[in-house]
C-alpha cells in the first residue's frame, strides 16, 4: 500500500525537529572525526572535497562534495580522510579551521544535531533507516540539491550563521524525509508501516482524526475487521507499537497543539480525552518530560 500525498503532508507536520549547528570548517591532512556519545541524531553535510564514512561491522562509504549523511541514532562512526578501517581508527582527532580559508583544500564538512520530541516524533522516526545518505548525484533530489547549495554558500561566507545553518539543515532533512516516505521500494517499520498497511492505515486515519474518542481495543480491533486477540498481535508486529502507545502519542500531539494554542490545562484533558486531568497531568508530564502548564508557558515566552 503506498503513502498517500495527505498522509505524507500529516507525518511531516507532526514531526517536532530541533536543529543545532556542531561544528562548520575545514580539516586537512590525515584526521578522523565523530559525535558518538552524545546520545543525539546528527546530520553531516560534505560541502567541499571528500571523506569516508566508517560504521562498524558495514562497509566503507566514499563520500563527496554535495553529499550528505543523517545519523538518527547515536551509531559507533566515523568521517576520516582514510578508506581504510584500521588506518582510519589510529588517525588523529582533527583540527577543525574555517571554512572560508585554504579553499579547495581538505574537506568542508557542516555538521549538527538533531532533537526529536514528543512520542509522535519518535515514532516516525523509529521508522526510518538508522542511517541515510543523499548523493549530489541523485536525479530525484533537485529541490534538496538547491538547498544543499544554499548552505554551502552560507557555510563559505565570511560572516556566516549558525542558526541559519542549523535551519538549513533541517529542512534538508525534511527534503530527505518526504523522498523516504514516498519511495515504494523502501521498507519501513513503526507509524509509517502502519499507515501503508490496508488494515491498520484507514484505522490510523480515524484516529488521527479523532484521538479524543473512548477508543477501546475492541473498537480499534472492529475497525480492521480483526479479532481483539489478532488485532493486537498484528498491530505490534507491524509497527512495532501497541495501539495503546500509538493512540497516547496522537493524544499528547493533539494537546501540544491546544496548549500551543494557550487553552487551559483542564480544557485540553478533555478535548483529548481524559476525564481526569490529573490522569492528564500525568501522562503529558511522563511523555513531554514537563507538566502542561510549564509547557505553556514555555510556549507562551518563547512567542514573547
Amino acid at each position: 500500500m503506498s503513502f498517500s500525498s495527505a498522509s505524507t503532508e500529516w507525518l511531516l507536520d507532526s514531526l517536532e525537529c530541533d536543529a543545532s549547528l556542531f561544528h562548520a570548517g575545514r580539516y586537512c591532512g590525515a584526521w578522523q572525526a565523530s559525535t558518538q556519545g552524545q546520545a543525539r541524531a546528527s546530520f553531516h553535510l560534505v560541502v567541499e572535497g571528500e571523506c569516508w564514512l566508517h560504521l562498524d561491522d558495514e562497509p566503507v562509504r566514499p563520500l563527496a562534495s554535495g553529499d550528505a549523511i543523517f545519523l538518527l541514532h547515536d551509531l559507533p562512526f566515523r568521517l576520516a580522510s582514510s578508506a581504510h578501517q584500521v588506518e582510519a581508527r589510529e588517525l588523529p582527532r582533527g583540527t577543525l579551521g574555517p571554512l572560508n580559508e585554504r579553499a579547495g583544500e581538505g574537506t568542508g564538512l557542516v555538521c549538527g544535531f538533531f532533537d526529536f520530541a514528543g512520542g509522535l516524533s519518535r515514532l516516525i522516526v523509529s521508522a526510518l533507516p538508522a542511517v541515510i545518505v543523499l548523493r549530489a548525484a541523485d536525479e530525484n533530489a533537485q529541490a534538496a540539491r538547491t538547498l544543499f547549495q544554499l548552505i554551502r554558500e552560507e557555510a563559505g561566507a565570511v560572516h556566516s550563521s549558525a542558526s541559519l545553518l542549523a535551519r538549513l539543515g533541517q529542512l534538508l532533512f525534511l527534503y530527505v524525509l518526504r523522498d523516504q516516505l514516498n519511495d515504494p521500494d523502501q521498507r519501513h517499520g513503526g507509524l509509517v508501516a502502519l499507515a501503508r498497511h490496508a488494515q491498520f492505515g484507514p484505522l490510523l486515519e480515524r484516529l488521527i482524526a479523532a484521538p479524543e474518542q473512548p477508543w477501546s481495543l475492541v473498537d480499534m480491533a472492529a475497525v480492521t475487521g480483526l479479532s481483539r486477540s489478532a488485532f493486537c498481535k498484528k498491530f505490534q508486529e507491524t509497527g512495532g507499537q501497541s495501539p495503546g502507545q500509538v493512540l497516547l502519542a496522537l493524544r499528547m500531539r493533539r494537546a501540544c497543539q491546544e496548549l500551543d494554542a494557550n487553552h487551559s490545562v483542564e480544557a485540553v484533558a478533555e478535548r483529548v480525552g481524559y476525564r481526569s486531568v490529573a490522569a492528564f497531568v500525568r501522562a503529558f508530564a511522563k511523555e513531554q518530560g514537563l507538566p502542561p502548564g510549564a509547557y505553556r508557558r514555555r510556549k507562551r515566552d518563547e512567542r514573547e
